[in-house]
């Protein structure tokens, strides 16, 4: 089964959990930016959640759909529709053979995440269907899509087919191109997005050689993401951050959610496709249960950063994952239950 990317969007990429196990020979993980909004759509359409799916930022495509296909979007919101009515979000979503989704403007967020039953097949490297752009490895040939690409997609489950097939139903008695379940995913079980959210983050291994003051600024002030962000970082304008005295060392191991300051004094935050060592200050490393947050922040945003310690950091990802467990129990039973009637 394959969908025609009609128009591409301004950066959609085909995107998994990323590519682990090879930092020590230069190979970052990549993989989406947004890990909870990507595995709640694999969810909804009883996907594994190392499927791949696609990744859209602040502008989306234009997809046509050869065969009924069951789907769902989470994440930020690209004015979805199809034939002129809007697609609900954090639900499963049942669309007919020759359907054409269109994601436009971003209302709110940055990256929305589109998952199919099945997922999408590309072929793996480094065990990962990930696009790489700097490489130009993963993907479809190692690059965001392009107008004619054809996206193949797998198998649905059976638990997701008898889904597709029950709206499906209820779409031809109705009349609809498409099906929207009745339940989804609230809002409440979503992490804080929020327009100028206030990122939690633990202290880095060089907080203590910064300024007094530039520790109080950093914590108490606020900074705006630059127009230079990207998947590789994001760079924050704001108060400049100074060291007590110069520092001077080898370059350290960094990951997603590290906050380095270069000499200009203005942070960078490392995102998804960082480099895997650093040489400068590390002043403090985002909790991953807010990563998500950070990643549906666009530029122009601005952010606040409050310390905790690494063992509230912890307890807030283990909530975290518990309620996703209990979500995605939640969701297989509803499947379940659609199956057997």
């Amino acid at each position: 089964m394959r969908i025609e990317v009609i128009r591409p969007g301004l950066m959609s990429t085909v995107q998994d959990e990323g590519r682990y196990g090879y930092r020590r020979h230069g190979v970052h993980p990549g993989g989406v930016m947004d890990t909870f909004a990507a595995r709640a759509a694999n969810m909804l359409v009883n996907n594994c959640r190392s499927a791949a799916v696609l990744e859209m930022t602040m502008t989306g495509p234009e997809l046509r759909f050869q065969e009924n296909q069951l789907i769902a979007l989470c994440g930020a919101d690209l004015s979805a529709s199809v034939d002129g009515q809007p697609v609900p979000l954090w639900r499963p979503v049942a669309l007919m053979a020759g359907s054409v989704l269109k994601l436009g403007k971003c209302r709110s967020g940055l990256r929305a995440y589109l998952a199919i039953a099945g997922g999408i097949v590309v072929p793996e490297i480094m065990g990962s269907r990930s696009t790489d752009l700097k490489t130009g490895m993963g993907g479809l040939d190692g690059r965001a899509l392009r107008a004619g690409d054809m996206l193949p997609t797998g198998e649905a489950s059976p638990e997701a087919q008898a889904m597709l097939n029950q709206l499906l139903r209820q779409a031809k008695m109705e009349k609809l191109p498409m099906k929207a379940a009745a339940w989804f995913l609230s809002s409440r079980e979503w992490p804080s997005y929020q327009a100028e959210p206030v990122i939690r983050v633990m202290p880095g291994m060089d907080d203590s050689r910064f300024s007094g003051a530039s520790l109080e600024q950093f914590y108490k002030g606020r900074y705006v993401i630059g127009p230079q962000s990207d998947r590789m970082g994001y760079r924050l304008e704001g108060a400049r951050l100074e060291l007590e005295q110069p520092l001077s060392r080898l370059s350290e191991a960094v990951t997603y959610g590290t906050v380095q300051v270069p000499a200009d004094g203005q942070p960078i935050i490392l995102m998804a496709d960082h480099q895997t060592i650093g040489g400068y200050p590390v002043i403090a490393q985002v909790a991953r249960v807010d990563l998500p947050v950070l990643a549906q922040a666009r530029p122009g945003i601005r952010v606040a950063f409050q310390p905790i310690t690494h063992e509230k950091a912890q307890q807030l990802f283990l909530h975290q994952e518990r309620e996703l467990q209990l979500s995605a129990a939640f969701i297989r039973r509803r499947l379940i239950e659609t199956g057997d009637h």
